[in-house]
């Protein structure tokens, strides 16, 4: 039932390390690129709590309740895929990522979902391990294409008359077919439980119909949260300030420091563009084999102290890249990235998890998405103008100061509260 999560990787992978170069290549100005990534953390914004609410109110006697979900945002996710590297101006590129990042988000956020469904609270740290072990293969495979392309197929990695270069497009039309193939296999393979009182849910969602319900419902939950739910948001909104951090400024940071490149259109640009595809790759690796040690380490400890020590090591290594000018070594801090990508992938939702209604699972599982979009937005905003007026347009100062978010997420994880691990213990 992971195993879509594959496929969504992939499409993910693919935007996280080429968006920033597509971007260049068409024109970008570095002090620009995080307001022009907004796209994807805004659709996120939009998008994962509407399809929580429709996903727990749908139910199909043959697809079920989330898997309608997971099969549409793969045809529109896929779509987009083909799409984006045949951009010919930036405000396509944007707006494609848009397109992209809003299908992407209908099929990830059910999947979330489908875990707390399906496993018992015992179980739920190892099912969203899993989800984030193939995570990890999705995102190592996707992340390595535009190299493969290059150095095996021998495939141009040079942009001619301002185009997208080869790599990039043939990488991301592989992304599409893989993403729709993964999610298909978990449609058709995967089976669903039907509501436990099928009488009392059909009774419910007749009784809720209706957008002005729906958005009461949704907005609603806001002041229900609950209590673990709302200290995990101080944990999730530096952490992913951190990530929105390395995943806009890695190719300019890797470009100019190790490549000596600030050109986009330069070979040597596209060159540390693919190095930065073999770096996430790295700790995309990291992170598929963490997602089963992970598991072990917080049966030993707890959920929280794994989390607490991921961070801080993912930060650590975050802010070391500012003093590594040799491209090989660069390979070492993706290991700390790795490890922290996979608790952040694992820990927080197997402690929400079990703090969450059964029957809005889907709902709060997308809810809690918005700590994770609204730090990437203030960091879209915020970041560009820290790099220009206190950073010199250096931008491998925004990744030393998204590490020290992470760490300091690291830290807020000791003031969260996660009773669910005691019942387990017992």
């Amino acid at each position: 039932m992971s195993f879509g999560f594959f496929g969504i990787q992939f499409g993910f992978a693919l935007q996280n390390t080429n968006t920033s170069r597509i971007f260049s290549t068409l024109g970008a100005d570095i002090d620009s690129l995080s307001i022009l990534w907004l796209a994807a953390p805004i659709t996120g914004l939009l998008v994962q709590p509407v399809i929580g609410y429709l996903s727990d109110r749908t139910w199909h006697p043959t697809w079920g309740r989330r898997r309608p979900f997971f099969f549409i945002g793969s045809v529109l996710a896929s779509i987009a895929m083909f799409l984006m590297p045949n951009s010919s101006a930036l405000w396509m590129a944007v707006f494609v990522l848009w397109l992209m990042d809003a299908s992407i988000n209908v099929s990830m956020e059910p999947f979330r979902a489908f875990v707390g469904d399906k496993l018992d609270a015992s179980q739920q740290t190892g099912g969203f391990a899993m989800q984030t072990f193939f995570i990890g293969c999705g995102g190592v495979v996707a992340s390595l294409l535009p190299t493969i392309f290059t150095d095996y197929l021998g495939v141009s990695n040079v942009p001619v008359n301002g185009a997208i270069p080869d790599t990039v497009r043939y990488s991301f039309y592989i992304g599409g077919s893989v993403y729709f193939l993964a999610v298909l296999w978990t449609v058709l393979l995967s089976k669903e439980d039907a509501p436990s009182d099928m009488d009392a849910f059909l009774a419910e969602r007749a009784a809720n119909k209706g957008m002005l319900h729906a958005v009461k419902e949704i907005l609603g939950g806001f002041f229900k949260m609950p209590k673990t739910m709302i200290q995990l948001a101080l944990v999730q909104f530096f952490t992913w300030v951190a990530m929105f951090a390395m995943w806009v400024y890695t190719t300019p940071s890797v470009a100019s420091g190790v490549f000596q490149s600030s050109d986009a259109q330069s070979s040597a640009y596209q060159d540390a563009g693919n190095w930065v595809g073999i770096m996430f790759a790295m700790y995309g690796g990291v992170s598929a084999i963490a997602a089963f040690i992970l598991p072990m380490l917080a049966k030993m400890t707890s959920r929280k102290f794994v989390h607490l020590m991921c961070l801080v090591i993912g930060g650590f290594s975050l802010i070391s890249i500012f003093a590594i000018t040799n491209k090989h070594m660069l390979l070492l801090p993706m290991v700390g990235v790795g490890i922290a990508w996979a608790s952040i992938l694992t820990m927080p939702y197997a402690i929400l998890a079990g703090a969450l209604p059964a029957n809005k699972m889907g709902y709060y599982l997308g809810l809690f998405n918005f700590f994770v979009v609204i730090p990437q937005i203030v960091a879209g905003v915020v970041l560009g103008a820290i790099l220009k007026h206190f950073f010199a347009n250096q931008s491998v100062k925004v990744l030393m100061l998204g590490g020290a978010c992470m760490v300091l997420a690291g830290v807020l994880t000791l003031f969260v509260k996660d009773d669910v691990e005691k019942v387990i213990a017992k």
